[in-house]
């Protein structure tokens, strides 16, 4: 039997210093024949000398631009993007004994033949991918259609030239019409038309434009290049202002305004008569509908390659209401969205702005437009490429809606409408131009090309970050398999493949048809309890692609949402949901195999509903290892008070291979508090960031991971006491050693972990 990791009160050997990583460092000279790996040894480096200094090195260096790094899971959004470098690491730490052999694994071109690996909740393919490129047999299901569709292509064999014939097929079907609906009096390109909400004051009837300020362009940098635009809120027109210089403007119509300042300032607004109230008071008056919306600018590409902006005219004004007709008069042979919003954690805000429809998040246009590319890409004909860019569709919607907004020029104009990871209604929504032209931001074409054909070449020759032993990451080729595999539907074709095959499927993985203990390595990473809620985000892509239907068998569903997501604010609800997919894990899981998975949670309620659940599916916590995770630059973190930095990865085996003699006492929750502190301040003398929530975390994890082990005679509401002064302890202790700030007070009501 593997006896849970003992404890260490000096510095252990499972974190090695940034002078000790020599072993790991990316190879050099000849190629080198790959490192074969066919089974699980019973006491692994994942449990116990994983080298999560080396790990989260590469992990830093990936979480900046990951879909640079690993951009085959990156051709459509998924609120969980996961980084490759740390389960690559997972995965390779998880068939190796010690952190040696664990960082060579990593390093090197090591494949692990025959083993399969199963991913439970599948996300947008992390596991999937780093599986394949390992040479291991890949199973991937997720209960969200969406989340398998972007499974899928991060898998899927596609021909380079099949691809890019297809995408040409769809230009010739719809590129001229989308481009002739975007364009200036004189003919030139519209990249984008700058758009306004407003909504009647309460108390007089006047009409008020909700601008926060008439200031609606600056440049990303705005110390070298000061230049902005500010909209007249008189007649419309369009002026050059110089903000850090001017306190005001005066258009060229002579409308004279003392301050950059728009009528809404927070959530309340004021009208031209100097009535003030909230805007959600405006809003109710609407009866469930949502404000009005008119253009008030326009950025022109023009002839010579220069950007204008210009205010709107009666031709734009004409072209649009044109648009509104055709796509009235064609709308039953184009794509459309389908359903409507239903009552939910995300969507609270827009159906409080009268958003009821999946359709009522486009204006006419772009209704019209996305629906000609939609239909064009939905009567290709069936193939993998096909597929691939009805997913690319799907992922252009994401910068062609009203819930997008500018950002301005100098970097990717368009803000994307999942920047927070909710559905948040703009007041001053940014209409792109959806096939687009150059520079454009967030089009189809671009997209294509950032995309998909970033995408298929990574998959053609894989390359992995690897930190030597200066600690310097570099990427390297060479030592993973090229992704080349045939993506099916069944456990039964996957047994019976004649080449390399991934099982990839939407399903809730508490029901599957894998056999028992057929599976070596289960590699995941679950939902967190009360944070992103996907299938609520999901169903704004789901209402379109029923339409376009990416692949045979695609789920015409009214909607993603099911009854077995793992994912509730209420604990017990996030239990029950996982400990069904913990009991199927169990059961395909092999007897010597181990279950891996990445989670986080500041709220003491996700770790005692986690920890419940594995020990009512038979499964114990055999070390809990803090590793880097998340994107660097994410909006949700970067907004965060103390952000979160570290994942911390859970490792069970089944109870009855597992399992200690010793009683939990005491002892054991010092140790595991201390064993907590040691990995925390491996990673943050290293360089990586440490918070108070990752110590909070991963503390709290490792003691309340104690209640999994059989016959664990202290209580859950016993080891939650013991936790939080486990986490004080060490708070101050890693607070003293490397220096903490600490955690505010958090407010009332559910937060993301």
């Amino acid at each position: 039997m593997t006896e849970p990791a003992a404890p260490c009160a000096t510095q252990p050997d499972w974190a090695p210093t940034v002078a000790s990583m020599g072993s790991a460092a990316a190879p050099s000279g000849p190629e080198v024949s790959p490192s074969r790996i066919v089974a699980v040894p019973a006491r692994t480096a994942l449990e116990h000398n994983f080298p999560a200094v080396l790990i989260s090195a590469a992990a830093q260096r990936e979480s900046w631009r990951k879909e640079l790094h690993r951009p085959a899971t990156h051709t459509h959004k998924w609120w969980a993007q996961r980084l490759g470098s740390v389960f690559r690491g997972i995965l390779t730490a998880a068939v190796t004994e010690t952190a040696e052999q664990a960082g060579d694994a990593y390093a090197g071109p090591t494949r692990l033949d025959g083993l399969t690996v199963f991913d439970c909740f599948a996300g947008s393919g992390t596991t999937l991918v780093e599986a394949v490129k390992l040479g291991a047999r890949a199973v991937g299901r997720d209960i969200n259609p969406v989340a398998a569709l972007v499974q899928r292509q991060a898998l899927a064999r596609w021909d380079e030239g099949l691809l890019t014939t297809a995408f040409k097929q769809v230009a010739a079907a719809c590129q001229d019409e989308i481009e002739r609906v975007h364009r200036s009096a004189a003919g030139e390109h519209v990249l984008y038309y700058f758009w306004v909400l407003h909504v009647a004051c309460r108390e007089c009837g006047d009409d008020v434009e909700l601008f926060s300020s008439y200031v609606f362009a600056k440049h990303a940098y705005p110390a070298r290049r000061p230049l902005a635009q500010a909209v007249c809120a008189t007649c419309h027109d369009v002026v050059a202002v110089n903000p850090a210089e001017q306190s005001g403007f005066t258009c060229a119509n002579g409308h004279e305004h003392a301050t950059f300042d728009g009528p809404v300032n927070g959530r309340k607004m004021m009208c031209g008569s100097g009535h003030t109230s909230a805007v959600v008071d405006a809003l109710d008056a609407l009866d469930g509908h949502p404000p009005d919306a008119s253009m008030y600018a326009k950025l022109v590409l023009t002839a010579d390659g220069a950007r204008e902006y210009r205010p709107i005219d009666d031709f734009d004004r004409a072209l649009y209401e044109q648009t509104a007709r055709l796509h009235e008069e064609h709308a039953g042979d184009l794509v459309s969205p389908v359903g409507h919003l239903e009552s939910g954690y995300n969507t609270t805000m827009p159906l409080r702005w009268g958003y009821r429809r999946w359709e009522q998040f486009f204006n006419a246009r772009q209704l019209y437009c996305l629906g000609l590319l939609g239909a064009a890409v939905r009567d290709l004909d069936e193939s993998a490429e096909r597929e691939a860019l009805a997913t690319l569709f799907s992922g252009t919607l994401e910068f062609n809606n009203l819930f997008c907004s500018y950002k301005g020029e100098g970097t990717g104009a368009v803000r994307h409408m999942f920047k927070h990871h909710v559905l948040q209604p703009q007041r001053t929504p940014l209409e792109a131009h959806p096939w687009g032209v150059a520079s454009s931001s967030g089009s189809f074409s671009a997209l294509f090309e950032t995309r998909l054909l970033r995408a298929q070449r990574y998959k053609q020759r894989p390359d992995d970050l690897v930190s030597d032993a200066a600690g310097t990451v570099r990427r390297r080729d060479g030592l993973s398999a090229e992704l080349d595999v045939d993506v099916v539907s069944s456990w039964a074709e996957l047994a019976n493949a004649a080449r390399p095959a991934a099982y990839v499927v939407a399903g809730d993985s508490a029901s599957t048809d894998l056999p028992d203990a057929s599976v070596a390595l289960i590699v995941t990473d679950p939902p967190y309890m009360d944070n992103v809620h996907y299938s609520e985000l999901a169903d704004f892509f789901h209402a379109w692609l029923v339409g376009v239907r990416p692949y045979p068998g695609y789920p015409q569903l009214a909607t993603t949402r099911q009854d077995g997501e793992v994912q509730a604010v209420a604990a017990d609800a996030f239990e029950s949901a996982i400990r069904a997919v913990w009991v199927e894990c169990a059961r395909v899981l092999a007897d010597d195999g181990l279950l891996a998975f990445t989670f986080h949670h500041a709220r003491e309620t996700g770790w005692t509903s986690l920890m419940s659940a594995l020990r009512a599916a038979g499964l114990v916590v055999t070390a809990i290892q803090p590793v880097k995770a998340e994107m660097s630059s994410s909006a949700v973190k970067s907004a965060a008070l103390v952000p979160s930095n570290l994942d911390s990865i859970v490792v069970c085996r089944k109870a009855d291979r597992a399992s200690s003699s010793a009683a939990v006492g005491q002892a054991d929750v010092a140790a595991a508090g201390d064993v907590a502190v040691q990995r925390l301040l491996a990673l943050a003398r290293s360089g990586i960031d440490v918070s108070a929530n990752d110590v909070g975390s991963v503390v709290r994890g490792s003691v309340l991971a104690l209640q999994t082990r059989p016959g664990c005679p202290i209580t859950m509401s016993e080891l939650q006491e013991l936790a939080s002064a486990a986490v004080a302890t060490a708070t101050a202790d890693l607070a003293a050693s490397v220096g903490l700030r600490p955690t505010p007070v958090a407010p009332a009501g559910p937060t993301g972990p």
